[in-house]
C-alpha cells in the first residue's frame, strides 16, 4: 500500500496543473440506454430522441450512447466493422446523427461507447480462424489481419503480434494496442466519429484490456471534450461476504490508472459504488475513511471520479452487481450532492419512474454549482445516519434516523426529500 500511495502522489504532482484548468461548471452524465435497448421496436435512436427534453430537464450535460458499430452481439460489445454504423441494432447512421443533433440542440454533448480492446473478425484466414477484420469502408481503413492480434491470444493470433499489454478478453480477439498502425487507425476512426458523426467524447469499454500508456495516446490523439474509462476490478471482501472497510488498494488502482493515462481521463468509481451499496443497508459509517474523507476514488481524486448507482452491466436485466433496489434514491441523493461527476442511469430515470425525484436532486446540484472539485465536510456518520455539507451551501442526510440534532444551521431550508434522505440548501 505504501508503494501504491507513493506512486499515486508522484503522479498527482505531475498532473496537478491539468486539474487547475478544469471547469468549475456542473457536469452530469446520463447513460442513455440499458442492456435490452437494442431490441426496441422502431430503433433505439428514434425512441431516445423523443426523451431528450426530459433528459435535459435533469440538467444533464453529457449523454453516453451505446456502441455505434456493426457487432456480432446485438448490444454492440462484440464489434467488427467499426465504420459500419448502418448495421447497428440501435438504428442506422442517419438515425444516430439525427439523435446527436437533437441532443446538441438541447445543450447536451454526446459520448460514444468505444469498444476497441477486442474485435470480431468477419472472415476466416487460411487456417479457418475468424481473424480477418473488415473496417466497413471501400478504402480499406481498419482492414486488418491476424498480425493485429496479441500473440498470447493463442485462439486467434498468428504469433506475430505483441504480447497483450493489459487484461485478457476471452470472448473475441484481443487487439494488439502496441501496434502503432492499429493506434493510428483507431485514432482516425474516433476522430471520424467526432467530425462526421458528431460525437464529443468517449466512454472506453474494458479499458483495463490495454496499457494506460496506450490510453494516453488515444486521449492525446482525439482530444475529447469528456472521457471516462471502465476499470472494473474486484473489491476486497471479509468472511461475512461484505466489503472490507478499507478499500484503499481498489481506489488507488483507479487513481494510478487515470494518472498513467495522462491525468485528464476519468474513471468510473466502482469503489464508491461498492461501498455505497453496502452502506445503505444500515452501515452508513462506511461512508468516511480513516482520514475523514469519502472512501472511494471520490475521496482522493474527485476530479477524475464518475460516480454511478448502476449501469447496463451491474443492473438492467443483467443484474451482475446491482444496487439494493429499495435504496436507489439514497444512492442518487449521495452522488448528486457530492463531488465527482454523477451518472444517471436510463432505467432508473424512466423505467423505474424516478424521473421527478432524480431531477429534483439534480436541480439542487445545478443551482448550487456543485462540481467535480467541490469541498466535502462529513458532519456525522453512524450505522443509521450520514450527514455531509458540500461547498458550505448544501447539506445531505442519509439514513433512517430522523433527528439530526443541531447539525443543520437555521439558514438552511429543505430543498427535497424522500424515504430516508433529505437535502437542505443555504438560503
Amino acid at each position: 500500500m505504501t508503494m501504491k500511495c507513493s506512486r499515486f502522489l508522484a503522479c498527482l504532482l505531475l498532473s496537478v496543473s491539468l486539474f487547475l484548468t478544469l471547469s468549475s461548471a456542473t457536469t452530469i452524465l446520463f447513460q442513455g440506454f440499458g442492456w435490452d435497448s437494442c431490441n426496441k421496436q422502431g430503433g433505439w435512436y428514434n425512441s431516445l430522441k423523443n426523451s431528450v427534453g426530459q433528459i435535459a430537464k435533469a440538467g444533464v450535460t453529457h449523454v453516453w450512447l451505446p456502441p455505434p458499430s456493426q457487432s456480432v452481439s446485438p448490444q454492440g460489445y462484440l464489434p467488427g466493422k467499426l465504420y459500419d454504423l448502418d448495421e447497428s441494432k440501435y438504428g442506422n447512421e442517419a438515425d444516430l446523427k439525427s439523435l446527436i443533433d437533437t441532443f446538441h440542440q438541447n445543450g447536451i454533448k454526446c459520448v460514444a461507447d468505444i469498444v476497441i480492446n477486442h474485435r470480431c473478425g468477419t472472415k476466416q484466414d487460411g487456417r479457418g480462424i475468424w481473424c480477418v477484420f473488415e473496417g466497413g469502408r471501400s478504402d480499406g481503413r481498419l482492414d486488418w489481419g491476424p498480425h493485429y492480434i496479441c500473440r498470447d491470444d493463442i485462439q486467434y493470433s498468428d504469433g506475430t503480434g505483441d504480447l497483450d499489454s493489459g487484461a485478457a478478453y476471452a470472448a473475441a480477439p484481443d487487439i494488439d494496442h502496441l501496434n502503432s498502425d492499429a493506434q493510428r487507425g483507431l485514432i482516425e476512426w474516433m476522430n471520424w466519429l467526432k467530425t462526421d458523426i458528431g460525437f464529443d467524447g468517449w466512454r472506453f469499454d474494458f479499458a483495463k484490456g490495454y496499457a494506460a500508456s496506450v490510453m494516453k495516446i488515444y486521449m492525446e490523439g482525439t482530444s475529447p471534450n469528456f472521457a471516462v474509462g471502465e476499470i472494473w476490478n474486484a473489491m476486497s471482501y471479509g468472511g461475512d461476504g461484505k466489503p472490507n472497510y478499507n478499500q484503499d488498494q481498489h481506489r488507488y488502482d483507479l487513481a494510478n490508472w487515470a494518472n498513467a493515462a495522462g491525468g485528464t481521463i476519468k474513471a468510473f468509481d466502482f469503489t464508491t459504488k461498492g461501498i455505497l451499496q453496502a452502506a445503505v443497508e444500515g452501515e452508513f459509517w462506511r461512508l468516511v475513511d480513516s482520514n475523514g474523507r469519502a472512501p472511494g476514488l471520490l475521496g482522493i481524486m474527485p476530479q477524475n471520479a464518475v460516480t454511478f448507482i448502476d449501469n447496463h452491466d451491474t443492473g438492467s436485466t443483467q443484474q451482475l452487481w446491482p444496487f439494493p433496489s429499495d435504496k436507489v434514491m439514497l444512492g442518487y441523493a449521495y452522488i448528486l450532492t457530492h463531488p465527482g461527476v454523477p451518472a444517471i442511469f436510463y432505467d432508473h430515470y424512466f423505467t423505474w419512474g424516478l424521473t421527478e425525484a432524480i431531477a429534483e436532486l439534480a436541480a439542487v446540484r445545478t443551482r448550487n454549482g456543485i462540481n467535480e472539485s467541490s469541498s466535502l465536510n462529513i458532519m456525522e456518520h453512524d450505522a443509521d445516519i450520514y450527514v455531509a455539507m458540500i461547498d458550505g451551501k448544501v447539506i445531505v442526510k442519509l439514513g433512517p434516523r430522523y433527528s439530526v440534532g443541531n447539525l443543520i444551521p437555521s439558514n438552511f431550508k429543505v430543498a427535497t426529500s424522500g424515504q430516508d434522505y433529505c437535502v437542505w440548501e443555504k438560503q
